[in-house]
């Protein structure tokens, strides 16, 4: 017996065995009416009524709908009622400018474009607005999309194809026009059920959706949260005292950050009065870059979270390894419990990396990309000799990865190969530093400088020179800096990490 893996299985179970449970608390403060809370059963009626809607417009199976908005219920339910029923959703970045957007929709070829209210103005009432044969607005044209409650609608069967292109999520276009990674329903299917066990998810659990649900549909956490009866928590703007009264409301467990978010729920114990909600139940996983040591230490000790590191990209879905505390390590000191969390991690099941002669992380696995949308050369590059070629470098030792770093951020000074991640976890060390990003610049001597950029912690004089001398304690010399310079702050991405290209831009225009 054979029977297609598909996203919608998630929902049917939630559907068929938590019908009652509330399974989305909707953002309270948004321009769109709220939701509030609704139940796994109203989610999968409201999500029937969306595909019902697109069947009557003439969107017919692999059509593509484009969906731009923060983190709502809206866009939520949007994973089912339009891949769940055959389409292709294409979950775009709300950070994007209207011509970076107008790119992605173009390129992609989607018929339908949902925007969120709040997005209208820099999206469509503009003198050129974006466009696509059915445009609406979400919380506007609730009734037509999404139906009325109480009532249902009953869409045209799909009968399911494992293979078939569930979502294309667009990356981030660092260094060129971004690429449409399509990811089928067998390997979204995989990535989130993989990832739902790693993580420990049960339908005890609370999941907070701190993690924008575009990237990489939400690491696939909407999926595999569902799949198990989690309420999850919708919250569109990251704050972190807004984060700690969601734990403490809700009775969160579990979310899934970048170190930036992370950073900011840590900022905000200084002035958070009372007990740290979730200390001892919550669990945050972390992944878009290695935070340094004394973060992971701050976490498990001020906050009172577990700290769970993983590491993948979008083109792979994105689970590629875990690193979760391990009984092995119970004995030790919190601070060497702390450096080894620093690790990638080991592989998650399924998983098989590999070291290319030039230091590049290799992975395949059943959850890597189907392809680049319409760009062959792109997707016989990235898969080359049957493994997907991540851009980035590190090393295996005992089973874990760690990265080195990506492939075009290796500083080399005088003949030396310097990790920038290397040289930033030193920095953060220090108390007097918040953030710091690492890059090379063009030196006539030296190739390139080791150059620090620094966000001083609050209320912190540090110099440049403390900084030297506290780096020459842990590294060799010529990996310290040669120079640091104090920024108000570092670029990044609508997930956290560190815009590198943009600063050596800004170096190389000077």
């Amino acid at each position: 017996m054979f029977y297609p893996l598909t996203v919608l299985d998630f929902l049917d179970r939630a559907e068929t065995v938590y019908p009652e449970r509330i399974g989305l608390v909707d953002e309270p403060d948004q321009t769109a009416p709220s939701w509030g809370e609704i139940t796994y059963g109203e989610l999968a009626r409201r999500a029937r009524h969306q595909a019902a809607w697109l069947d009557s417009i003439g969107v017919e199976t692999g059509g593509r709908v484009a969906v731009v908005s923060h983190n709502a219920s809206r866009m939520l339910t949007s994973f089912y009622g339009v891949a769940g029923y055959g389409r292709v959703y294409v979950p775009i970045n709300f950070r994007l400018s209207a011509a970076e957007v107008r790119y992605i929709v173009e390129h992609s070829g989607a018929e339908v474009l949902l925007v969120d209210p709040e997005l209208r103005a820099t999206l469509l009432d503009i003198d050129e607005p974006i466009t696509a044969r059915t445009v609406r607005v979400l919380g506007e044209d609730d009734e037509e999309i999404f139906g009325r409650p109480g009532t249902d609608a009953t869409p045209c069967p799909w009968a399911g194809d494992e293979s078939a292109t569930a979502t294309i999520n667009y990356t981030s276009g660092t260094t060129a026009r971004p690429k449409g990674v399509q990811q089928t329903h067998r390997a979204t299917w995989i990535n989130a059920t993989v990832f739902a066990l790693h993580a420990g998810l049960t339908d005890r659990d609370v999941y907070l959706h701190t993690l924008p649900m575009f990237h990489a549909n939400g690491w696939g956490m909407p999926f595999g949260t569902t799949g198990v009866g989690v309420p999850q928590v919708v919250i569109r703007k990251i704050d972190g005292t807004e984060i700690l009264r969601r734990v403490a409301r809700h009775g969160v467990t579990v979310m899934c950050a970048a170190p930036a978010v992370v950073n900011s729920v840590l900022d905000a114990l200084a002035t958070w009065e009372g007990e740290i909600p979730g200390r001892g139940t919550v669990r945050v996983i972390c992944a878009g870059a290695a935070p340094p040591t004394r973060t992971i230490e701050r976490v498990r000790a001020d906050l009172g979270w577990e700290f769970i590191q993983i590491y993948g990209l979008t083109e792979t879905s994105p689970l590629l390894t875990v690193n979760r505390l391990r009984s092995e390590w119970d004995e030790l000191p919190a601070t060497e419990q702390a450096r080894l969390l620093t690790r990638a991690g080991a592989p998650a099941i399924g998983v098989r990396l590999s070291i290319a002669e030039d230091g590049e992380i290799l992975a395949q696995s059943n959850h890597n990309l189907d392809a680049y949308w319409q760009n062959a050369e792109a997707t016989a590059e990235a898969q080359a000799g049957n493994w997907f070629h991540t851009g980035d470098g590190g090393s295996i030792e005992a089973g874990y990865l760690t990265i080195s770093d990506r492939k075009k951020d290796v500083i080399i000074t005088g003949g030396e190969n310097v990790s920038s991640i290397e040289v930033e976890d030193a920095l953060m060390s220090h108390t007097g530093v918040r953030e710091v990003a690492v890059i090379g610049i063009p030196d006539a001597k030296w190739g390139e400088l080791v150059t620090a950029l620094v966000v001083r912690a609050p209320g912190s004089a540090v110099t440049a020179e403390e900084l030297i001398t506290h780096c020459r304690r842990s590294l060799a010399g010529f990996k310290c800096p040669k120079q640091v310079e104090f920024v108000d702050e570092l670029p990044r991405t609508a997930t956290g990490k560190l815009q590198k290209f943009k600063l050596r831009q800004g170096y190389s225009a000077g």
